[in-house]
């Protein structure tokens, strides 16, 4: 039997009791929910509410169509709200296959932002079903549930449109898959925490300036980490053991970092570090922040001071790429469920093996290969990319009594 629908748009002042009047109304008719979406801003209400009938009109004991539409306009006017209403087939309003989510952030989001993201989606054939703000600050984010579109098509299209109105853009696949990773596998230096450890040593050492140097060219993969790691190290030689907790003291949490660690652990999110740095400053990370799985280099002391060489497997950019695969192996996940941050050339192995690959402030070459890039300086901005609201961040940091910020 032909499927019939009507789309019933209430717009207005928001109240207690909307919804419960509407659909007290449509209780009285022979009709089936088939969609509701509803929606407040600045205490506007938009509800928006489908129904699905057999044949030309919904019949029963002395009802029409006719009279539903006067029964729901009727509530509108007792509301002080608007109403539309249309009609249409079942058939035609199934929604196209290939749902995707487009995050959208930015320190602030200009209308042009939107027109031209929203211009590039519809150029591709794809269609936006739904728009929901998830933050407002630090950064504004929105999220777009897309369908009808070709996914890689779409994320070369719109990563152009963000380079062009200076904001951050992620596409992603909807459903279980995005929903289910489950291990968050990090970089430190530049990404978890502010600058390079390996420059906060050398600055005790008196080589700052040519160790920075070194680390530019190998984060810019102009150099082998491997490599670069011995030369680097080789200038710390002499320094005492003491100089650890000096550079504890000196490190830095990326602005969002607790806030990231703290809400994915409530999720039961397992979490994770993987560091070209070295276990004498990322066990103090561990510790303090509760992570569950790490890996770094290890400076090797005798006699209590350095001896300018690294002790064991270097964790470079393979060694990176094969501690997220072990972790997620720990943590009983497949690969699918993991999702590696980093800023560096060093991170390009796990970022390409991971579910999912996000550059974080990063360097060129790594947001060309990873699957979405992030340049706020906000670390907790990643949420947004997983699905999770500002709102309930807040909500649950005042539940716990815990602090929003940092």
């Amino acid at each position: 039997m032909d499927q019939r629908t009507l789309l019933i748009t209430l717009t207005g002042p928001d109240r207690p009791g909307v919804t419960s009047r509407l659909f007290s109304v449509l209780s009285r008719f022979p009709v089936t929910v088939a969609d509701i979406e509803q929606v407040v801003i600045r205490g506007r209400l938009t509800l928006g509410v489908l129904v699905a009938y057999a044949g030309g009109a919904p019949s029963g004991t002395g009802t029409t169509l006719g009279a539903m539409w006067t029964a729901v306009e009727q509530v509108a006017d007792d509301l002080g709200m608007e109403v539309e209403l249309s009609t249409g087939s079942q058939a035609k309003e199934q929604r196209r296959r290939g749902r995707l989510s487009v995050s959208v952030l930015g320190a602030t989001l200009q209308p042009a932002a939107i027109a031209g993201i929203a211009g590039r989606i519809a150029a591709a054939g794809a269609n936006i079903d739904r728009i929901e703000r998830l933050a407002q600050w630090p950064v504004t984010c929105i999220e777009m549930s897309v369908s009808g579109a070709d996914p890689t098509f779409l994320r070369v299209e719109l990563a152009a449109e963000a380079v062009a109105q200076e904001v951050d853009v992620a596409v992603q696949r909807t459903g279980l898959s995005r929903r289910a990773k489950r291990l968050i596998v990090m970089d430190v230096d530049s990404t978890l925490i502010q600058g390079e450890v390996i420059e906060l040593l050398a600055g005790h050492a008196g080589c700052q300036e040519e160790v920075a140097r070194v680390t530019e060219e190998a984060m810019r993969g102009e150099l082998d980490f491997a490599e670069s790691l011995r030369r680097r190290v080789a200038l710390l030689e002499g320094l005492p053991a003491e100089v650890f907790e000096k550079v504890r003291k000196q490190v830095v949490l990326t602005p969002g970092a607790r806030t990231l660690v703290r809400t994915l652990k409530r999720l039961d999110y397992r979490f994770a570090i993987v560091s070209g740095g070295f276990t004498q400053i990322t066990d103090a990370l561990v510790e303090e922040l509760g992570i569950d799985y790490s890996a770094a280099n290890v400076l090797e002391v005798i006699d209590g001071r350095l001896t300018g060489r690294v002790v064991g497997e270097i964790v470079d950019r393979p060694g990176k790429a094969r501690a997220l695969e072990r972790f997620a192996k720990e943590a009983h996940l497949p690969i699918s469920q993991t999702v590696a941050i980093g800023d560096g050339a060093n991170d390009l192995d796990m970022i390409a093996v991971a579910g999912l690959g996000i550059a974080f402030n990063a360097k060129p070459v790594v947001r060309q290969a990873a699957d979405t890039a992030v340049n706020t300086p906000y670390l907790d901005s990643i949420l947004y990319l997983l699905g999770i609201s500002r709102d309930e961040v807040e909500a649950a940091d005042a539940e716990d009594g815990a602090l929003s910020a940092g």
